[in-house]
This record gives C-alpha cells, structure tokens and sequence, in this order.
C-alpha cells in the first residue's frame, strides 16, 4: 500500500519540496519536484496522487499572487456570538469570493478581541471590495467589520513539513524584498488562459506532460497556452505551484500537520513599516507577512504575520525571537499581541468578473 502521511520518510522529501519551492510558471512541475527532491519521477507522481486521493493533500494546483488580480483585504468581522458559526458556514460555503475562513480568539480582552470572525475576501479589479463586504454584512447578520488590504507583502509560502524543523530565530541571511501591490490588467484571452492555469487538479491529472489537457480546455495550443503562462509569470500574476497539505483536520490515519495557528500584529512607528516588515519578514516559520493597517480597532498595528505549528508554546518562543530581534535591530514595538485561530475552512479565492456578475445577481434577489 502506497504511504499517505506527511510523516513518511519520501513523503516528507516530496512535501518539502512540493509545498512552496516551486515558484512561478514551470513547464513540467512534476519533473521538478522529482529533480530537487531526489525521488523519481514515478514515485513522485505515485505518491502525490495517493496523498491527495487520501486527503493528506487537500488541493494541488498554480497560485496565483492574486493581490494583483484583484481587489483583496483581509477583513475582520464583529459578529453576533449567537450567529458566528453560521456566518462562518456561510462565508466559507456560500461566498466564492472569501477565502481563508478563520474564528480567531485571544488570550485576554485586547483591541479588537471583540472581531473573532476572520476572512481574506477579493473582488475582481473595477470591483468594489465594500459593497461586497456590506452584501455579507446584510447576509450573516454581522455587526460590523474592518478592512485591511495589503500594503505589502514580505512573505507568502506554505511548507508545513519543512518548518518542522526550524529554530525559534532562524532567519534569512538578508532582510526580505516587499512586494508591491500592483494591480494587472489582463486581456480576455489572458483570463481564458489563467482560469484553466489555477483550477485544482484531480488525481488522474498527477502526471506530466500537465499543461496538454489545460491548454486544450482554453482552446490553445500547448505552445500558445505556455507562452500566455510565462507572460503572466514575468508580469507577477503567477505564484508557486503547490501541494496544499490539509492542516486544519487530521488525516485518516488521525495525524496532524500543525495544530496552532498565531496571527501576530505588531505596532511601529508610521514609516518604519517597510524596515520592520523585511526584518520580520526574513524570519523562516512564516508563512505570510503583511503590512496592513488594523486602524483604531486593533490598536494601530501595521505589521501582521503568520505561523503554524504542532506546539502552542513553540509558536510563541517564535514571536519571542522575532521580538528580540526588533529590539537588537533599534526598531520600536508600540504594542504587539497574538490572535490564535480556531475553526478554520482554507479555500482559494474566486477572482473571475464573470462569476463575480452572476453572483451578485442571485444576490439580488436573496432577502436577507
């Protein structure tokens, strides 16, 4: 029987690789993994197919850097206690266009405590990211919410089994680079190519070549679809391609990727937040950083992270080290505190302006 678990000793050298060291566009993906993880390309093939027929891998699929695609934030949402669970339902459920779905808590009454329902939410570009935050505000009796689009990004990657080995510090050699939020404009034709591009993978499309099926779904040539693909990828529209491992529920075999998540917020001095962002950024058990604006709801914080491990205690000797390393570093923390998630439902974001029509058509007709 073919292993299943992230734990197996191949498994874990695939997944290493697999998760987020794929970057860009790639031609042959499955070749690549096979070529810096050192399995063949067989048992590569083999054992991603039963992963995700297992549900070890929940998706494999190209991302996209869909802040420029389309209009993103994350948003905070003050919900009713009586009513959180279906708003959650209904976000992560009924709402193509919320992503990562998460009921966060704190350790104490802090600012913001009050928001315990969290979302990414994106909008097709010309759209407007208000109107459909106020069309899920009437729909799940939601309180109010804040949003917080992303300035800049200094980290954004997976790899839940390769940072089961870092240390609380370890870092990069260098600062990390921010990406700037820039929207892409893209031709009919483009997005033609982009929706075949993102859509996940079934089990039976684990194999190489595994861009022919897709290109002919566009109704391109192979030629014609890679050289869409490489444009888009030379213009930042395209992100890594991935094994998305399930990490919010155990697997079969009841073994379990991470079982905490911390969202970090830190407050620094207007201007300093490109400085602080690369210094924070550079810190390897990230897997997102951000700088956003929390606004008076959260105390003013520019600066929000991410980490995921088995260990609550673990995750918080992680912000201890990034925390020194502000202070060695001469940058002034005004206020930090830790948002820690709970029931939590991971899916892309939808970005077609088609959808997005038809969506807010039915919508119209829906009393909430």
């Amino acid at each position: 029987m073919t292993p299943i678990e992230h734990t197996d000793p191949v498994n874990s050298r695939i997944l290493a690789v697999s998760e987020d060291k794929i970057r860009g566009f790639v031609r042959e993906p499955f070749r690549e993994i096979a070529h810096r993880s050192g399995v063949e390309l067989p048992v590569v093939l083999e054992r991603i197919r039963a992963m995700l027929e297992a549900g070890t891998i929940r998706r494999v699929r190209q991302t996209l850097v869909a802040t420029n695609l389309a209009e993103g934030a994350l948003v905070a949402w003050k919900v009713p206690e009586a009513r959180l669970d279906a708003a959650f339902d209904f976000m992560s459920r009924e709402d193509p266009f919320s992503g990562h779905v998460v009921i966060r808590s704190t350790d104490a009454p802090i600012p913001g405590s009050a928001y315990k329902l969290w979302t990414t939410v994106k909008v097709p570009a010309g759209e407007s990211l208000v109107e459909h935050c106020d069309e899920l505000l009437a729909r799940t009796g939601a309180q109010s919410y804040r949003l917080m689009p992303a300035n800049g990004i200094f980290a954004l990657g997976v790899g839940h089994v390769r940072r089961k080995s870092i240390e609380p510090g370890d870092k990069s050699d260098t600062p990390a680079q921010m990406l700037k939020v820039e929207t892409v404009h893209l031709t009919a034709s483009e997005w033609n190519v982009l929706l075949e591009l993102k859509r996940e993978f079934t089990a039976e499309e684990i194999r190489e070549p595994v861009w022919k099926e897709r290109a002919a779904a566009a109704g391109v040539s192979v030629e014609e679809f890679c050289e869409v693909a490489g444009s888009l990828n030379a213009r930042k529209v395209i992100g890594r391609f991935s094994t998305f491992l399930e990490h919010v529920k155990p697997s079969q075999g009841g073994v379990r990727v991470t079982r905490f998540n911390g969202l970090f917020h830190w407050a620094v001095p207007p201007g300093r937040e490109i400085e602080t962002g690369a210094e924070i950024g550079r810190h390897e058990i990230l897997t997102h950083c951000y700088w956003r604006e929390g606004g008076p709801e959260f105390n003013h914080v520019n600066i929000m992270a991410v980490a995921h491990g088995t260990d609550r205690a673990r995750l918080l000797e992680h912000k201890a080290a990034i925390d020194r390393h502000l202070a060695a570093s001469g940058i002034p923390v005004a206020y930090t505190n830790v948002f820690w998630g709970g029931r939590s439902e991971i899916k892309p974001s939808e970005i077609s302006p088609q959808l997005y029509r038809e969506w807010h058509a039915r919508a119209a007709h829906v009393v909430a």
